[in-house]
């Protein structure tokens, strides 16, 4: 840190402070700091906690069947039938002329979607593809929790494949994932490191797709977490790797609060960190001029500056329907549910513009430069065949309340080995040096040369190279 410390801040200053008193001056306050903040510092953990999310009260008639058994997913001619009568009905309206995606779903471009998914997308053969890794469902504190679980198909003689727990957000789905895990089952086919490879775990957050939904109120990030250990716990895992953006980020750190001695380190690829207060307000300020003085870097910069025009705004525009659903989920979820049109147009307007913010220019919205529409209607279709949208948003009623930055995860940090993969369309950038105020053990920080928020499903291999480097890291191979 203090050699890019003087690197950057020589040019600037070469006319103005002698360097001998600088640097000196520099090293010994950043070393007293550091020493006085790290002084005493103990590692803590958040009380794991206890619940039940079935319906009614627990009981000795309601204890959860710890079986771990084998699930596939059908494609019913029903449910088929009622999607085509509802999407022949889809009623549409007259767009503004040139709005493009700026008003949102672009109402011309709907049509276009809306017809590929009547008369082309093949619900069966998507099926068969999501069917094509083992799935199973558990019960855990009253819920039937669903989960993909891949193991690598060849393992080298005393190799050991590493487990690693991945966490969706919304809204997207397990789906995220199925184009990351052969990457990382079978990494040396792939042109991957083949020394490094996985044994993927990839559960639906309670409320979501195949996990039944919670019957109660305050199901949270914490209570996903929790669930999410029990499992590994159940799989035989006493020890496993974390990875995890949007809502899975959230969920994955504060695992690595509760459990710190089972997590052997954690891949974020969205970071959620406090608000900051004066000293972001400060750092921020101070790195508009002089960016070497508050740790960020010319990458830092590019992303964070204007930081009104490229943060601020941006999160103005991209988070409306976060104060619906942190407010009064179930009346935007009663016609959603009821619309595989209007369901559509809201999760794919997001799969556009959180990909990357320049997409909202385009008449259909740039989805295609990214994903097939057959992989985004398959994402669209696990919530339609589940009716999980409402129950899905709910997560972040249940999340965002009054004491949001007094929660027991805040006050403490993160202790475990982190890895953070900074991708350049993310909705926001946490720099390193604004992350580690709260992940005390970053061991790899990556700016990735592209990509957007939905990382492990628009960039499967860059997303699997980066876990490979930071796992390499944590375990010195």
């Amino acid at each position: 840190m203090w050699k890019q410390l003087l690197d950057n801040g020589r040019s600037a200053f070469n006319d103005h402070w002698p360097h001998s008193l600088l640097v000196p001056a520099a090293v010994g306050l950043g070393g007293a700091l550091l020493c006085w903040k790290l002084h005493g510092r103990k590692i803590k953990s958040i009380e794991l906690g206890e619940g039940w999310w079935g319906p009614g009260e627990k009981s000795h008639l309601h204890n959860d069947d710890t079986r771990v058994r084998p699930f596939v997913i059908e494609a019913a001619e029903a449910d088929i039938k009622d999607l085509h009568d509802r999407l022949d009905n889809t009623r549409f309206f007259i767009p503004l002329e040139d709005s493009k995606f700026h008003y949102g779903f672009n109402s011309n471009h709907l049509k276009t979607v809306i017809s590929y998914w009547r008369n082309q997308f093949d619900w069966h053969k998507q099926v068969k593809i999501l069917n094509k890794y083992p799935h199973y469902q558990t019960t855990i504190e009253g819920l039937d929790v669903h989960f993909v679980h891949v193991k690598p198909p060849h393992l080298a003689p005393g190799q050991k494949a590493c487990p690693l727990l991945m966490v969706h957000g919304w809204p997207g789905s397990f789906f995220e994932f199925y184009n990351i895990i052969p990457l990382l089952t079978e990494p040396g086919t792939h042109g991957l490191n083949p020394n490094i490879v996985f044994e993927i775990i990839c559960p639906s957050i309670p409320g979501y797709g195949f996990s039944e939904a919670p019957h109660k109120k305050g199901f949270n990030a914490s209570a996903a977490a929790r669930i999410f250990y029990k499992l590994m716990l159940r799989l035989g895992f006493k020890e496993f790797y974390l990875q995890g953006g949007d809502w899975g980020s959230r969920i994955t750190t504060l695992l690595s609060q509760m459990k710190p001695e089972s997590v052997k380190g954690l891949h974020l690829n969205f970071v959620m960190l406090p608000t900051g207060g004066l000293g972001r307000l400060k750092s921020l300020i101070i790195g508009r001029f002089a960016p070497w003085l508050v740790g960020l870097t010319k990458e830092d910069v590019k992303q964070l500056y204007p930081y009104m025009e490229k943060n601020v705004y941006r999160l103005l525009l991209e988070s409306g329907y976060m104060h619906i659903q942190a407010t009064k989920p179930d009346t935007v979820g009663s016609a959603l549910n009821d619309s595989p049109a209007g369901l559509a147009a809201y999760i794919l307007e997001k799969f556009s513009t959180w990909t990357d913010n320049s997409f909202r220019d385009l008449e259909e919205g740039g989805l295609e430069r990214k994903f097939s529409l057959d992989d985004l209607l398959t994402n669209v279709m696990i919530y339609w065949v589940t009716g999980s949208i409402a129950s899905s948003m709910r997560l972040y009623k249940e999340n965002f309340s009054r004491d949001f930055n007094r929660t027991p995860d805040t006050k403490i940090g993160v202790y475990v080995p982190t890895g953070i993969a900074a991708f350049p369309c993310e909705l926001v950038h946490a720099p390193r040096v604004w992350a580690k105020q709260k992940f005390y053990k970053i061991v790899s920080y990556t700016y990735m040369p592209r990509g957007g928020h939905f990382a492990a499903f628009e960039e499967p291999g860059l997303l699997a190279r980066d876990l490979q480097n930071f796992v390499s890291k944590v375990e010195k191979v």
